[in-house]
């Protein structure tokens, strides 16, 4: 970790069954539902749900795409990694088969989230990512209904480690994801090698680099009630969220 900025430190049918047969079929269709809905990717024809917020169609749940697995041991910031907490192998069908794949999706080190949208897609950039928070500040997504402490609206309901300060993801989880963005506590693998801070820790890269080997992500923490941004090495392996082109 390099540099750090903090919003406040405080303590979201498809090329159908057939689409396996059909040539070109790559574009995932939307199907809308007021201001949420659902699409399939049809790369391999994962279902998501989607929600509008700061007039941006945002993915309400962690991307899953896993065209290959890696050992966390194998961490690289130029070449495509892709990792499944806890999972220590190379088996793409034995990674899909764990908990935490179907809990919280897929960790990518910063070169593999620049393509793993899929196509209509794209990674947020950092000017994106603060589009969203602000909005949700200005909208009273802050906890009580003011300021940025908004990082309890956007945590998912269940999943986080306790903490006892009231407005934080970790305090009485069930008032948690106002916003519907859902983000559960998935952890990430870190520059040393291992998976750590599951529970604690929702992490998110952006497209936006800040220097020669590093990128900005967006943070939610179990103990603090804003949103964190962080610059962060391109080897560490983070969830992701795409946003509609």
């Amino acid at each position: 970790m390099l540099k750090m900025k903090s919003m406040k430190m405080k303590p979201l049918l498809f090329c159908a069954f057939f689409a396996s047969f059909l040539v070109g079929c790559k574009d995932p269709v939307i199907v809308p539902k007021d201001e949420d809905g659902v699409f399939q990717d049809s790369r391999d024809l994962h279902v998501y749900k989607y929600i509008t917020l700061a007039n941006q169609v945002w993915m309400a749940e962690n991307l899953a795409y896993l065209p290959s697995v890696f050992s966390p041991t194998s961490g690289d910031a130029n070449l495509t990694r892709y990792y499944v907490y806890g999972y220590e192998g190379d088996t793409t069908e034995v990674a899909r088969a764990k908990s935490n794949y179907a809990t919280y999706g897929v960790l990518y080190n910063w070169v593999a989230a620049l393509s793993a949208c899929p196509a209509g897609w794209h990674l947020p950039t950092d000017t994106e990512f603060t589009a969203l928070t602000d909005s949700l500040i200005n909208k009273g997504f802050g906890f009580d209904g003011s300021g940025s402490d908004i990082a309890k609206s956007m945590a998912s309901t269940s999943g986080w480690d306790s903490f006892l300060i009231r407005g934080t993801p970790g305090n009485d989880q069930a008032l948690n994801n106002e916003s519907g963005f859902s983000a559960p506590p998935g952890g990430y693998r870190g520059g040393d090698g291992k998976f750590i801070y599951i529970g604690n820790l929702a992490n998110y890269w952006t497209a936006s680099e800040d220097g020669p080997t590093t990128a900005w992500s967006r943070h939610l923490y179990f103990g603090n009630d804003g949103v964190m941004r962080y610059s962060f090495h391109r080897s560490s392996g983070f969830s992701i969220r795409c946003v509609r082109d």
